[in-house]
């Protein structure tokens, strides 16, 4: 198998598609050219050659009817390459990962990795100083310098697949505490409750899994020295508490704190009323329930 782009300066686009490639298709024949021959021969053709025809294995988007996404965002080169053979490449960018998430990760970096690199490539979004693209693009050799830039493109895409597995590993742990979050949703007593035996991000379980119910999450620490009763915020992303905790409990700590909340092993309240903990995983639920019992 051949697969086309351009030569000389490369940007992120490119950079990742070809990484993109590399995982879902393994070993095949790379050519950087603007040789029209050698572009219509190639079995693939990324970000140059003026076509756009996944039937045929071309993804240009450089022309006046570009493609799109169903939003109306333009497609970058990595965009269209993700979009067709990006869950091809997940098995090798996260060993091990199951079918049952894979649509789930594939989605999340779609929505939040890929489409910024479209968004930048493209003028929409623009590309701050540090910004992935703009990281990609320091690749490029300068005008005094010997390296190709066929073999600076390499070296950029070796880069760029080393973000793409960290941010691909990251979309999967999150995959998975979803699940883990919504089976212990299931499994409370109290729906106003969830316990997690372990710490995990929660929060698109909540907002995302339809959680309207909840207003605490309890989980331990690493160690399992402490336990902690978190309040859930109204919306992604705030400060504010569906239900706060206490004010007569607020900034005390041990036993200040265990006198006024009526446990025997309390360990804190943060003075905003947004999370307490304890040594113990009964003296949270109790916790929990007594901030129930009197909110309402």
């Amino acid at each position: 198998m051949q697969i086309v782009t351009h030569s000389g300066t490369f940007h992120a686009d490119d950079v990742f598609a070809f990484s993109v490639l590399r995982d879902a298709l393994g070993a095949f024949d790379f050519i950087r050219t603007r040789d029209t021959a050698l572009i219509d021969s190639a079995d693939i053709v990324f970000d140059v050659g003026g076509i756009y025809d996944p039937g045929t294995g071309r993804y240009d988007h450089h022309m006046r009817d570009l493609p799109r996404r169903a939003d109306g965002t333009p497609y970058s080169s990595v965009g269209l390459i993700w979009r067709d053979y990006g869950r091809a490449a997940l098995p090798r960018l996260v060993p091990g990962i199951g079918e049952n998430v894979l649509d789930s990760v594939w989605q999340d970096i779609d929505a939040t990795f890929i489409l910024a690199i479209d968004q930048a490539d493209n003028g929409i979004a623009s590309a701050s100083q540090g910004h992935l693209a703009l990281l990609i693009e320091a690749f490029n050799p300068t005008w005094d310098s010997k390296q190709s830039y066929d073999d600076a493109f390499l070296e950029a895409a070796d880069f760029a697949r080393g973000i793409l597995v960290r941010a691909c590993r990251q979309a999967h742990a999150e995959a998975q505490a979803l699940s883990l979050v919504m089976a212990a949703a299931r499994k409370a007593r109290d729906p106003r409750v969830i316990v997690l035996d372990r710490k995990l991000p929660w929060e698109k379980a909540v907002f995302h899994g339809g959680l309207s119910d909840l207003l605490f999450v309890i989980y331990p620490n690493e160690d399992l020295t402490a336990w902690y009763c978190r309040t859930i915020p109204p919306e992604p992303n705030s400060f504010g508490q569906r239900l706060s905790l206490p004010e007569s409990w607020r900034g005390l700590q041990d036993a200040e704190f265990s006198k006024a909340a009526g446990i025997e092993d309390g360990v804190f309240c943060h003075p905003s009323g947004f999370i307490c903990g304890a040594r113990s995983q009964e003296s949270v639920m109790r916790l929990a329930e007594k901030a129930i019992a009197e909110g309402h």
